[in-house]
């Protein structure tokens, strides 16, 4: 990490300093939780959002949190206070410390802070590839649709993808429903109407995806969230994906598939623009 200090447990430390337990869960086990969040201005993007999605899978995954939103929201703007950010990629971990001799559970929750680095300005103005991953997502895991430390798979498919020169691997379900990048959401646009997996497929609830949710019904132009299929996919005038760091970005090739004309679409770039003014606002 570039970050010089940390927030862990109560308390803002060096960077190499900071440890926890080896007998903590997320290290065991893969049983954790994080969000990567965008700070903009000093004011990390959808936080409230952030913290609702983590609040709601820490339930239902059975994982202790025992610091408010207001406490992580107050250790944030002490972290990027200390490390001198205002514009910064935060990411927040939580997990189940070791487990006490009458059963429970002490919570450790680490947040670092880094200077914020774009995507090169290139995958915007003439979009990225991507490829299509052979594994699968499956509807009945129950860490589907949460952001968890048990990230392995996502990381191979991505480096599978960077392999190949391409900038994302999407996902399908074990039912052959398009789901999801492995560190993104995807949307399609077809005769001029938006069209993205919904939740329950299952895919990660994503704060950037809800955001462009919310700017197609500005913006008048109807978004669907439906099951899709590979014809759907491959169909699609304009395919773009979604994440906080990376806001909205377009995609001209789907393996050896050309997307729409091989250029960033209209509507995609219309609703790029207005992610970029809402970021402004704060």
């Amino acid at each position: 990490m570039s970050t010089e200090k940390v927030y862990l447990n109560g308390k803002i430390v060096e960077a190499a300093e900071a440890t926890v337990p080896v007998t903590d869960s997320s290290y065991l086990y893969g049983i954790g939780l994080f969000e990567t969040m965008r700070a903009v201005g000093g004011k990390v993007f959808g936080l409230r959002e952030h913290l609702a999605r983590l609040n709601k899978s820490a339930e239902a995954l059975t994982i202790f949190n025992s610091y408010s939103d207001e406490q992580i929201e107050k250790a944030i703007s002490q972290l990027l206070v200390t490390n001198e950010l205002t514009e910064a990629r935060l990411r927040l971990s939580i997990s189940n410390g070791p487990v006490q001799t009458d059963g429970t559970a002490l919570t450790n929750l680490l947040i670092t802070a880094a200077t914020f680095a774009p995507y090169p300005d290139e995958y915007y103005d003439k979009g990225v590839r991507v490829i299509l991953t052979d594994f699968r997502q499956n509807s009945q895991d129950p860490f589907s649709g949460h952001k968890t430390t048990c990230y392995g798979p996502r990381l191979t498919a991505l480096k599978n993808a960077h392999e190949k020169l391409a900038a994302e691997a999407l996902w399908f379900t074990t039912e052959n429903a398009l789901a999801e990048g492995s560190i993104s959401n995807v949307f399609l646009v077809k005769d001029g109407t938006l069209y993205t997996p919904p939740v329950n497929t299952p895919v990660l609830p994503g704060i950037a995806r809800k955001t462009v949710i919310d700017i197609a019904e500005e913006l008048d132009i109807n978004c669907y969230e439906n099951p899709l299929r590979i014809d759907d996919l491959l169909g699609a005038d304009e395919i773009f994906l979604t994440n906080v760091i990376m806001e909205v970005l377009p995609v001209v090739a789907v393996e050896a598939h050309t997307v729409g004309e091989g250029n960033p679409g209209e509507i995609t770039k219309k609703i790029a623009q207005q992610y970029k003014e809402i970021l402004k606002q704060g």
